[in-house]
């Protein structure tokens, strides 16, 4: 098989992982044009959502059938919440940020989609939520030997429950962030322009979601008045011309780097237009 037969074959999947999307997914959405409730129902109508509310459910009918203690329930949920974010931040900061995956062939495309379009289009609900295909084995890697050690296979099952619930609190907390409007909690406030200076300000820092714990112990947390100069690489990660050059896998899937933000339709449109042309 050569790599356009590959390329071939991937995308006739997405098309056809797309075709069994409903309702509101059979077109693009950007949270800066939508409202609360238009959030909410593109939010549990996205397949991503409902496979880890699927899972979430399977997970807790094996915590049934292999019933842990009251304790071993409540120490395996308590440490898969608090080990959590501390998964965030280590894949946030040192995967999705580390500069390493685009510089491969076999993961570059991956990096492209879980994050470079996510911070080149921070408002696109679609690149917003993860890829299933890096979300599942991350979640499974950190909840499930926590779980066993605690409970066994009902305490694995607990884990992995809460940590798929935690991700659907994340994603939509996540949602919430990007969404056109303006907090009316102090706290609200703060954690949204907090993520808002990640993704427009300065992408070096501020990795948590609901959380900076991490980030406050790891020298990575910072106020917007804390670091006046922006980063030059906020938007394109440091996948700038430069690098698109020794690593080209990005750019072509992406029609080039960019140094501010791109709506993905526009950018695909010109693509399309350039290899028609």
């Amino acid at each position: 098989m050569n790599r356009f037969e590959g390329d071939e074959i991937v995308s006739s999947v997405a098309k056809l992982i797309k075709g069994f999307r409903l309702g509101m997914w059979e077109k693009s959405h950007h949270l800066d044009k939508m409202d609360f409730r238009g959030l909410v129902k593109a939010y549990f109508q996205y397949y991503a959502i409902q496979g880890y509310l699927i899972l979430a459910a399977i997970s807790i009918g094996v915590a049934i059938a292999y019933p842990p203690t009251t304790l071993e329930i409540l120490a395996a949920t308590g440490v898969a919440v608090v080990f959590y974010p501390l998964v965030w931040y280590v894949l946030h900061r040192f995967v999705l940020h580390g500069q390493w995956m685009f510089k491969s062939r076999l993961t570059a495309r991956t990096w492209k989609r879980i994050h470079f379009d996510h911070h080149q289009d921070p408002n696109h609900l679609e690149v917003l939520f993860g890829a299933l295909y890096t979300t599942l084995p991350a979640i499974a890697a950190a909840m499930l030997p926590i779980g066993y050690l605690i409970g066994g296979v009902g305490g694995m099952a607990v884990a992995m429950a809460a940590g798929l619930l935690t991700t659907c609190f994340y994603e939509f907390v996540h949602c919430i962030q990007h969404l056109a409007y303006k907090p009316k909690y102090e706290f609200l406030k703060k954690m949204k322009a907090r993520h808002m200076a990640h993704h427009f300000h300065d992408e070096t820092g501020n990795f948590g979601i609901t959380d900076f714990t991490w980030d406050r112990l790891f020298g990575t947390f910072y106020e917007r008045a804390q670091r006046p100069q922006k980063s030059p690489s906020v938007f394109n990660l440091g996948y700038d011309d430069e690098a698109a050059k020794l690593y080209p896998w990005v750019a072509a899937k992406s029609g080039g780097t960019f140094k501010t933000p791109q709506r993905r339709a526009k950018v695909k449109e010109e693509l399309e237009r350039q290899q028609a042309a």
